[in-house]
């Protein structure tokens, strides 16, 4: 594959789907070992015009007023999870993945007890690669992805008898010039929005927590300032956003600074590199929350921009908020973290830090 790095490429690229086709996911999330995959076969890899025929129809199911729907709700969580750290805890575990679970189960309708097999299917659907590291994982993978499917068509079918108020029913009644959604795109959506929204709002959470862990003076610039915490999230997500690459497919041949890369090629577009351009930002790899960058490229640009985008920042600065209120100083374990493996996002999976709450003394778990 060819890897397109500059913010300025990157940019290009994003803007010119029809030189550089979103079928892309297709060849890199659906390789013959997989067989079917409903995030390869989602709008996220489609073009126009079936691509603004999905978008129009999920718009209607998925804009401001699900996150409105929630944000009381979050909030609350936010703080209940952050009164929980105290001494050395497992991070991810405790603060990270919990939101986000909550709110796609919320949101979907979905039974809260599966919320340790939502992250299962999707890390195991997100570490698909284009040869399998072993056996036994490409049968965990295919596994993973008929029990996710499988139960999505029956969450599906139910809303049709009982419709509630949930994104699913709103999917499901969405019309657009007489078009309504299928079944297999409404499931092919609802696996995009399960896979995206746990994943890359639980990293984004574990990167701002390891952050603060490495550079005190973040944390403690934002509890003197909670003003500024959308600053930081902006920089956050230029810094360290957790999607970090997109495939695309080239649909004719295209030259980009003298180098010609040939009709058909599968192409990677590094959103966290372009976020390092020292063309575009000043000291790249310094965290700067004065510098409003608007989060870079994190959310992608241009018709295939993050539809959680407002979603995604709702969810953390709740969390992060809560930790700035309730938590004065985080540090570092000895025990290594461990990161994701994925051509996509990146992010923690497992990270033990050390918590000193407000007012107290700090204390060891």
């Amino acid at each position: 594959m060819w890897a397109i790095s500059r913010h300025e490429d990157v940019r290009f690229v994003l803007m010119h789907p029809e030189v550089f086709s979103s079928s892309g996911f297709r060849e890199a999330w659906e390789p013959a070992w997989v067989g079917y995959n409903p995030l390869a076969r989602s709008m996220l890899a489609t073009d126009p015009p079936a691509h603004t025929r999905l978008r129009a129809l999920v718009q209607q199911g998925f804009g401001p007023r699900a996150a409105a729907r929630l944000e009381a709700r979050v909030g609350e969580l936010a703080e209940q999870l952050a009164r929980s750290l105290e001494g050395e805890l497992e991070a991810v575990e405790t603060m990270c993945a919990p939101l986000p679970a909550f709110v796609i189960g919320s949101l979907l309708g979905l039974d809260a007890r599966l919320h340790a097999e939502f992250q299962r299917w999707a890390d195991d659907i997100l570490s698909i690669t284009p040869e399998p590291p072993s056996e036994a994982h490409a049968e965990r993978v295919k596994g993973s992805i008929a029990e996710l499917s499988g139960y999505l068509r029956e969450v599906v079918a139910d809303r049709r008898r009982q419709p509630t108020d949930d994104t699913v029913t709103d999917l499901i009644r969405a019309e657009v010039e007489g078009q309504a959604l299928s079944t297999a795109e409404i499931v092919d959506f609802l696996v995009l929005l399960l896979l995206g929204g746990l994943e890359t709002t639980t990293h984004l959470m574990g990167n701002a927590l390891r952050l603060w862990s490495e550079q005190p003076e973040l944390l403690d610039a934002v509890r003197a300032e909670p003003g500024c915490l959308g600053d930081f999230i902006d920089e956050l997500l230029r810094y360290d956003g957790a999607a970090h690459s997109l495939p695309r497919l080239t649909t004719r041949d295209v030259e980009l600074h003298g180098v010609t890369i040939p009709e058909g090629s599968l192409v990677m577009v590094l959103l966290g590199a372009a976020n390092r351009d020292e063309r575009v930002y000043a000291e790249p790899d310094r965290f700067d929350i004065g510098r409003r960058a608007r989060g870079g490229l994190a959310f992608g640009r241009g018709l295939h921009f993050c539809l959680g985008a407002g979603l995604a920042r709702m969810e953390v600065r709740a969390a992060l908020a809560a930790v700035a209120q309730q938590v004065v100083r985080i540090e570092p374990c000895d025990e290594p973290i461990e990161y994701n493996r994925t051509l996509t996002v990146r992010g923690p999976v497992r990270m033990r830090l050390r918590f000193e709450r407000a007012g107290r003394e700090a204390s060891v778990g």
